[in-house]
């Protein structure tokens, strides 16, 4: 049985019976219930919003659209909130490296769904893209799931279309990983 048990909606939420009872609370703001912390991956316009911001609890936010040219926050911008930033210059471009990116990110999301009523958001301009491929990239290192799995996962409940560059990125961890699991054994 899959441990991840998302409510039908454009929100997905839950990873335990817990979560999944939690998910009425969560409602359609919260994108990714996990044992009562959350990981929402929204647009840019959430992002910019203090008073959504404050509303959802949010502690964390990764911006994976962060620069001058893109979604300009950073930790200034969010000082009056106590959120803790991690911005990743990243242009949606099947030439960017994006992958240089997965393991700090998903330390960063994992810190954050660690801290006390940790919750974190993760978006980039349209969230389908740069962000999904942070979240499948962060449930692939932290969670153990295989690329299939975090696609089919997050697929079921939310659209989203990381660019091909993006995708064999992911599919190189995907590898590294299995590679990984298999030398310890």
């Amino acid at each position: 049985m899959n441990p991840y048990q998302f409510p039908i909606s454009s929100a997905f939420c839950g990873v335990t019976k817990q979560a999944r009872d939690m998910s009425t609370k969560c409602g359609q703001n919260c994108i990714w219930e996990m044992r009562k912390e959350c990981i929402t991956s929204l647009q840019k316009f959430t992002a910019r919003d203090k008073s959504v911001l404050r509303e959802l609890g949010i502690t964390h936010i990764l911006n994976a659209a962060s620069g001058k040219y893109r979604i300009n926050t950073g930790p200034e911008f969010y000082k009056d909130l106590n959120i803790d930033y991690y911005g990743v210059e990243a242009d949606d471009d099947a030439n960017f490296d994006l992958s240089v990116y997965f393991h700090p990110a998903a330390q960063f999301i994992r810190t954050g769904l660690q801290s006390n009523k940790g919750k974190v958001l993760v978006h980039c301009a349209m969230g389908i893209s740069r962000a999904a491929s942070i979240v499948l990239a962060f449930l692939m290192i932290s969670e153990g799931l295989t690329l299939v799995d975090a696609l089919r996962t997050v697929g079921e409940h939310r659209d989203i279309f990381p660019n091909h560059g993006f995708l064999e990125q992911l599919r190189q961890l995907d590898i590294k990983l299995e590679n990984k699991k298999r030398s310890r054994i």
